[in-house]
């Protein structure tokens, strides 16, 4: 169980590392190429745009090839990308072949998700859920400061190379670790006019967020609305995203905490590395290091939070550390009090504690409350909405930031700002805890 858990967790890793590391050296790729950031913002939009198309196809895949052979292909296909990248003559060349790095990227995660969940079990989901939580928590530590490191000593095509060894290694591991899975007996027909409809849909909506093209947003809210109808009147088959799941209490509680947990953790891991780095003047690199007291708050309750889950169910869990995460931010409010160093770190400890808490029985109830034959388009579907959590959470913190530094309000006070509307996401996350199950988990048919 755990050699499987180890193997799998390594996919996450190369993912989120990844994208951190990227995101540190556009501005090296844009004055090597030539080319002015706004087109080089491409490179990490058009993988965000990849991620999201591919991601609703993760439950039909599963089903139709087989977890162990749709993860190996995402690794493959992630690799081949990140080769092709350090390759790249021109912007546009790699901005095509982040694309491929995305189409692989995209479904790492939820299939592996859904694995350990299949192979864990309800007596072990917390303890193996909390495990898969610490690479979300230390990518965005870890990735500025290799990221840093790199574009400072070596050339910006090594934050690809860099993915080289990993991916290969994760693919000898995997064919030697991963058990050989086997394709549902009538897998459904892939759900054509539900994939034109929703991929479209969750792309124009995460791009007009990350980028405030309200109308392109628009758009996708338009497409993802007619795909709910289109899902609802479906009379055979299965669609991308069963929506009739949502209509189980468990399932929809932890769902939507998901949401709003990715909109907190997303757009503070903005937020954070920006105040450090345009107020207190660290660079990329150290701005990374000042985060790590987050990282390490989280891994410290990871030890235990599982256990605890698994014991005694996740409502009191996931109200504790919403709380212990709503503590952790309210010091960062009042950023335009110049606070202590020493106690922006300290709350940075209790917000890690607290969303390392709260994503555990979040990610388990998800699991505990389907079938195992659904754990895949269940998986899926919280990561989807993890990530449109994630994407909304950021535009509404920048919106919110660039009007505070618009208003000549001063830059710690415009950031303290945006962390006001940090604290009121972390409030709404208290509405869908009420509804989670208070015992533990018990298993599906």
């Amino acid at each position: 169980m755990w050699r499987l858990a180890a193997v799998l967790l390594l996919g996450p890793v190369l993912a989120l590392l990844d994208t951190t590391i990227v995101s540190v050296g556009l501005d090296s790729v844009g004055h090597d190429l030539g080319s002015p950031l706004t087109t080089v913002q491409w490179v990490s939009t058009g993988y965000l745009l990849a991620v999201a198309l591919v991601m609703p196809l993760t439950g039909w895949a599963t089903d139709r090839f087989g977890g162990r052979a749709v993860w190996m292909t995402s690794i493959a296909l992630f690799t081949a990308g990140s080769a092709l990248c350090g390759l790249a003559w021109s912007v546009p060349a790699l901005i095509v072949f982040r694309v491929l790095q995305g189409i692989g990227g995209g479904m790492i995660q939820p299939v592996g998700q859904s694995m350990l969940a299949q192979a864990a079990g309800p007596g072990r989901l917390g303890r193996v859920i909390s495990a898969s939580v610490i690479p979300v928590t230390l990518a965005p530590v870890a990735g500025p400061v290799l990221g840093g490191l790199i574009v400072q000593d070596l050339d910006w095509r090594w934050m690809f190379y860099v993915n080289l060894p990993v991916g290969i290694v994760t693919l000898v591991l995997a064919a030697r670790v991963l058990p050989r899975t086997t394709r549902a007996a009538s897998p459904a027909r892939l759900d054509v006019r539900g994939l034109l409809l929703l991929s479209p849909g969750l792309a124009g909506l995460m791009y007009g967020c990350s980028s405030r093209g309200w109308g392109i947003a628009l758009v996708g809210v338009v497409l993802i609305a007619a795909y709910a109808v289109h899902a609802l009147r479906r009379r055979t088959g299965t669609p991308l995203i069963d929506l009739r799941l949502f209509a189980r209490r468990g399932f929809a509680a932890a769902t939507a905490s998901s949401f709003l947990l990715g909109g907190s953790l997303y757009s503070a891991m903005l937020l954070l590395p920006l105040y450090f780095q345009q107020v207190r003047g660290a660079d990329a690199m150290h701005a990374g290091l000042l985060l790590a007291p987050q990282a390490v708050g989280t891994a410290a309750v990871s030890f235990f939070t599982g256990r605890l889950n698994d014991r005694h169910g996740p409502r009191p869990l996931m109200l504790t550390g919403l709380a212990l995460a709503l503590l952790g931010t309210l010091p960062f409010a009042f950023l335009g009090h110049d606070p202590a160093g020493r106690l922006l770190t300290l709350a940075l400890v209790v917000r890690g504690a607290g969303l390392g808490i709260a994503m555990v029985p979040g990610m388990a109830a998800v699991y505990a409350s389907v079938s195992t034959a659904d754990a895949p388009r269940a998986a899926g579907t919280v990561n989807v909405l993890n990530r449109l959590g994630g994407s909304l959470g950021t535009a509404v913190l920048t919106v919110v930031l660039q009007r505070g530094l618009a208003g000549h309000a001063g830059a710690a006070t415009a950031y303290g700002h945006a962390f006001v509307w940090a604290l009121g996401l972390s409030l709404l996350g208290f509405v869908p805890a009420l509804f989670y199950p208070a015992g533990a988990a018990r298993a599906k048919g």
